[in-house]
Protein backbone atom coordinates (compact mmCIF):
# COMPACT_ATOMS: atom_id res chain seq x y z
CA UNK A 1 0.00 0.00 0.00
CA UNK A 2 1.29 3.41 -0.92
CA UNK A 3 -0.58 6.64 -0.24
CA UNK A 4 0.81 10.04 -1.12
CA UNK A 5 -0.82 13.28 0.02
CA UNK A 6 0.62 16.60 -1.13
CA UNK A 7 -0.27 20.24 -0.63
CA UNK A 8 1.30 23.67 -1.01
CA UNK A 9 1.33 25.90 2.02
CA UNK A 10 1.91 29.66 1.84
CA UNK A 11 4.51 29.69 4.62
CA UNK A 12 8.22 29.05 4.99
CA UNK A 13 9.63 25.55 5.31
CA UNK A 14 10.76 26.43 8.83
CA UNK A 15 7.23 27.43 9.98
CA UNK A 16 5.67 24.33 8.42
CA UNK A 17 8.37 22.08 9.88
CA UNK A 18 7.83 23.49 13.39
CA UNK A 19 4.10 22.75 13.14
CA UNK A 20 4.73 19.27 11.71
CA UNK A 21 7.14 18.28 14.48
CA UNK A 22 5.00 19.73 17.31
CA UNK A 23 2.75 16.65 17.40
CA UNK A 24 1.71 17.15 21.02
CA UNK A 25 -0.07 20.36 19.94
CA UNK A 26 -1.94 18.71 17.08
CA UNK A 27 -5.19 18.13 19.04
CA UNK A 28 -5.33 21.94 19.59
CA UNK A 29 -4.69 22.67 15.91
CA UNK A 30 -6.39 19.75 14.19
CA UNK A 31 -9.96 18.95 15.29
CA UNK A 32 -9.81 15.37 13.97
CA UNK A 33 -7.02 14.46 16.43
CA UNK A 34 -8.39 13.03 19.69
CA UNK A 35 -5.05 12.98 21.52
CA UNK A 36 -1.29 12.80 21.04
CA UNK A 37 1.03 11.67 23.85
CA UNK A 38 4.80 11.42 23.90
CA UNK A 39 5.49 8.07 25.55
CA UNK A 40 9.25 8.43 25.23
CA UNK A 41 11.04 11.66 24.39
CA UNK A 42 14.41 11.76 22.58
CA UNK A 43 16.32 14.71 21.12
CA UNK A 44 15.56 13.42 17.60
CA UNK A 45 11.92 12.44 18.28
CA UNK A 46 10.66 9.62 20.46
CA UNK A 47 7.72 7.28 20.76
CA UNK A 48 4.33 8.90 20.24
CA UNK A 49 0.79 7.62 20.74
CA UNK A 50 -1.79 9.20 18.43
CA UNK A 51 -5.54 8.92 18.09
CA UNK A 52 -7.73 10.54 15.46
CA UNK A 53 -11.25 10.49 14.09
CA UNK A 54 -11.87 9.37 10.52
CA UNK A 55 -15.19 11.06 9.68
CA UNK A 56 -17.90 9.18 7.82
CA UNK A 57 -20.54 11.84 7.23
CA UNK A 58 -21.84 12.97 10.62
CA UNK A 59 -20.16 10.09 12.49
CA UNK A 60 -16.51 9.55 13.33
CA UNK A 61 -14.63 6.26 13.39
CA UNK A 62 -11.93 6.22 16.10
CA UNK A 63 -8.39 5.29 15.07
CA UNK A 64 -5.31 4.77 17.26
CA UNK A 65 -1.62 3.91 16.78
CA UNK A 66 1.82 4.22 18.37
CA UNK A 67 4.85 5.26 16.33
CA UNK A 68 8.55 5.75 16.67
CA UNK A 69 9.18 9.30 15.47
CA UNK A 70 12.39 10.81 14.06
CA UNK A 71 12.87 14.51 13.43
CA UNK A 72 15.52 15.54 10.91
CA UNK A 73 15.67 19.33 10.85
CA UNK A 74 18.65 19.35 8.45
CA UNK A 75 16.66 17.41 5.86
CA UNK A 76 13.31 19.04 6.66
CA UNK A 77 11.70 15.66 7.29
CA UNK A 78 9.70 13.94 9.99
CA UNK A 79 9.55 10.13 9.87
CA UNK A 80 7.44 7.57 11.68
CA UNK A 81 7.35 3.80 11.97
CA UNK A 82 4.09 2.48 13.41
CA UNK A 83 4.90 -0.01 16.19
CA UNK A 84 1.42 -0.66 17.67
CA UNK A 85 -2.09 -0.68 16.28
CA UNK A 86 -3.61 -2.13 13.12
CA UNK A 87 -1.02 -0.27 11.02
CA UNK A 88 2.04 -1.78 12.75
CA UNK A 89 4.96 -1.75 10.34
CA UNK A 90 3.77 1.28 8.35
CA UNK A 91 6.51 3.73 7.35
CA UNK A 92 5.54 7.40 7.11
CA UNK A 93 7.59 10.34 5.91
CA UNK A 94 6.78 14.04 5.82
CA UNK A 95 8.83 15.75 3.09
CA UNK A 96 9.04 19.55 2.98
CA UNK A 97 10.45 21.42 0.00
CA UNK A 98 10.62 25.17 -0.65
CA UNK A 99 8.62 26.31 -3.67
CA UNK A 100 7.65 29.70 -5.08
CA UNK A 101 5.49 31.35 -2.44
CA UNK A 102 5.88 28.75 0.28
CA UNK A 103 6.39 25.06 0.95
CA UNK A 104 5.31 21.87 -0.77
CA UNK A 105 4.50 19.22 1.83
CA UNK A 106 4.15 15.55 0.95
CA UNK A 107 3.21 12.77 3.35
CA UNK A 108 4.10 9.29 2.09
CA UNK A 109 2.69 6.17 3.79
CA UNK A 110 4.12 2.75 2.81
CA UNK A 111 2.88 -0.53 4.23
CA UNK A 112 2.45 -4.18 3.32
CA UNK A 113 -0.86 -4.35 5.20
CA UNK A 114 -2.12 -6.08 8.31
CA UNK A 115 -1.02 -9.65 9.02
CA UNK A 116 -4.43 -11.01 8.06
CA UNK A 117 -4.27 -14.18 5.96
CA UNK A 118 -5.43 -13.73 2.37
CA UNK A 119 -7.20 -10.35 2.78
CA UNK A 120 -4.47 -8.25 4.51
CA UNK A 121 -2.89 -6.69 1.40
CA UNK A 122 -6.28 -6.12 -0.25
CA UNK A 123 -7.67 -4.49 2.91
CA UNK A 124 -4.64 -2.18 3.01
CA UNK A 125 -4.80 -1.20 -0.66
CA UNK A 126 -8.57 -0.92 -1.06
CA UNK A 127 -9.80 0.36 2.32
CA UNK A 128 -7.19 1.26 4.94
CA UNK A 129 -4.95 3.31 2.62
CA UNK A 130 -7.43 5.25 0.49
CA UNK A 131 -10.17 5.62 3.10
CA UNK A 132 -8.47 5.84 6.50
CA UNK A 133 -4.86 6.91 5.85
CA UNK A 134 -5.69 9.39 3.08
CA UNK A 135 -8.74 10.64 5.03
CA UNK A 136 -6.64 11.50 8.06
CA UNK A 137 -3.49 12.70 6.22
CA UNK A 138 -5.41 15.06 3.92
CA UNK A 139 -7.17 16.63 6.93
CA UNK A 140 -3.85 16.91 8.75
CA UNK A 141 -2.24 18.77 5.84
CA UNK A 142 -5.25 21.10 5.49
CA UNK A 143 -5.21 21.84 9.22
CA UNK A 144 -1.47 22.50 9.33
CA UNK A 145 -1.89 24.81 6.32
CA UNK A 146 -4.69 26.77 8.02
CA UNK A 147 -2.62 27.10 11.17
CA UNK A 148 0.64 28.34 9.62
CA UNK A 149 -1.00 30.46 6.92
CA UNK A 150 -2.97 32.33 9.58
CA UNK A 151 0.33 33.43 11.09
CA UNK A 152 0.24 31.42 14.27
Amino acid sequence: MLTVDTTRIAASVDRVFRAAEAVERWPELLPHYRWVRMLERRPDGGVVEMAAWRPFGPVGYPTWWVSEMWIDSDEGAVRYRHVQGITTGMEVQWQLHPVEGGTEVTIVHEWTGPKWPVIGPAAASLVIGPVFIHGIASRTLAGIARYVENGR
